[in-house]
Formats: C-alpha cells, structure tokens, sequence
C-alpha cells in the first residue's frame, strides 16, 4: 500500500519520529520513500544518520517532492506551515494533519482549496507502538485514502475509522488525553502499595504491570470489562471489598467527568482555531 509513495514529514519531533521508526521498522515503508524536514537543524542531522532517510530544510521542496505529506508541528504553527506550502498541495497529494485540537474546517479555511485531507489523533504511547489513534476524513478523502493513513498509523499503534469528524474531540477527550488520566491512576495505586508497605520501585512496576497486563486481558479475551471484573471478585473477597470502595469514591463518575470536560475544551479550542486559521488563512 505504501510501498510506490513518497512520504514527507513536516516537523520531525518525537511523533514524527516515532512515525518514521515504526514505518521503517515493520517494513511498511523503505528509508529512500521518506522526507523528514525540522526546524531544528541538529535534529534533522541526527534523524538523518539515524534512520538513513532523506532530510531537507526546505518545506516547500519536500511537499513538492511526496505522495503523502504529514503534518506533525505543533497546532501554534501550523497555520503557518500550511500556507507555506499552499502552492504545493493539491489534490494528487494526501495530506494529512496530526496537530491536535485543529480540526479539518480550520485547515480548510486556511487554504480555500480542495485537497485530500485526513484528521489523525494519535496519542503519546506512539513512542512505544502503542497509540490508539483514531483518524476521520475529509469530504475529499476517498476509501483508499483512509486505508492509506490506517496503514501509516498502525506502525505506531491500532488505528480506528471515524466517520463523523464531530466525533474527533471526544477521541481527544478519550483517548488523547486517557495516557494522562492512567498515569495518574498507576501513580495512586502505587502510592497505595508504598502506604500498605511495599517499596517504591515495587510498588511502581505492580500498578504499571498490572494495568498492562489487564489491557491486553480485556484486548485479547475480547469479554466485557464487567465479565472480566467479575472473574476477579470472589464472593466476600478482597476484589469486591476494594471495588466497594471505589464505588463510593466515584470512580467511573469522575473518569466520566474528566472525558466530558476534556471534550468540551477540545470543542472550545477549536472553534478558537477555525476563527484563527479563517483570520490568517489565504486569500
């Protein structure tokens, strides 16, 4: 699928480089079918000597030169890179946009020209070929074009199709923002573990290795979250006694809480995009 295209990266970072790794290493792209570009020029050498892919500091010269361009800066800037390369994109070119909270109207109001655009919110267990990476399509985006970002996307990860794009912040509230809402549960599980007595470090590798572990339990047994809860509590037993107590806590309310609140800033964030982008967009 990807193997007669060109991929250029805009902005070589650690998602762009964990983009990169991930489609080298699983074979899904060759060093020769890959453009990096940075603004950091140390950066850009070492991704270089790393990888063995082409870099350029040229934008514009590596928008021109691929099949499929990636834009992985950060949301401050990308209005600015997109009209940068404006003259350069067009509708042979799939262009894809990892900015989070920049939704695809504000990138559509900053060109004002059709294009092949796909939205993609990885999240940052890229960095160990773990994101869960949801990815919605323009109205120019065709089947292919999708399967196409899928394919880039689970060499970092799973990926998943979104068809509605409104949908986009609540995968940013979900599982954009969830890395953060589970490390804080393993830091309090392994404050837990160092209250009742255990080391630090031990009680660390627990609260990790077990939320691990019941990840890929609930992955691969393919059973509901409750029917695999239940296997754990046994009647009068210690499970259910602490689920008791989590229950009065309020646990799955504030977990509920938490995505809400992340999706609602996600909305109001890019509302504040669209308006930005139309203002500074091309004319």
């Amino acid at each position: 699928m990807l193997t007669d295209k060109t991929i250029a990266f805009i902005g070589t970072g650690n998602m762009g480089e964990a983009l990169v790794s991930g489609l080298l290493g699983n074979g899904s792209a060759r060093p020769e079918q890959i453009i990096c570009t940075d603004a950091n020029p140390v950066k850009l050498d070492a991704i270089g000597a790393k990888y063995g892919v082409k870099t350029m500091a040229d934008n514009i010269a590596a928008v021109r030169a691929a099949d499929i361009v990636v834009y992985a800066v950060k949301p401050q800037i990308l209005a600015k890179v997109l009209r940068e390369t404006a003259d350069e994109l067009d509708m042979s070119k799939l262009v894809i946009s990892i900015a989070a909270g920049v939704p695809l109207a504000a990138i559509e109001s900053c060109l004002e020209k059709k294009l092949r655009l796909i939205r993609v919110m990885p999240n940052i267990c890229a960095f160990v070929g773990e994101s869960a990476t949801a990815v919605a399509g323009g109205d120019n985006a065709s089947h292919e074009d999708v399967k196409v970002a899928m394919a880039i996307f689970d060499a970092v990860g799973k990926t998943v199709f979104i068809g509605e794009n409104y949908l986009m912040d609540a995968i940013t509230g979900l599982s954009g923002s969830g890395p953060a809402y589970i490390f804080m549960i393993v830091d309090a599980l392994a404050d837990a573990g160092v209250k009742m007595g255990l080391a630090r470090q031990d009680a660390l590798f627990l609260s990790a290795q077990t939320v691990l572990g019941a990840a890929k339990l609930l992955l691969e047994s393919r059973e509901h979250p409750g029917q695999l809860k239940d296997r754990v509590t046994s009647p009068g037993g210690t499970a259910i006694a602490g689920i008791h107590t989590l229950e009065k806590g309020g646990l799955r309310t504030t977990l509920i809480n938490a995505v809400e609140a992340a999706t609602t800033r996600s909305k109001e964030l890019g509302e504040i995009c669209i308006q930005n982008f139309a203002n500074g967009g091309l004319r």
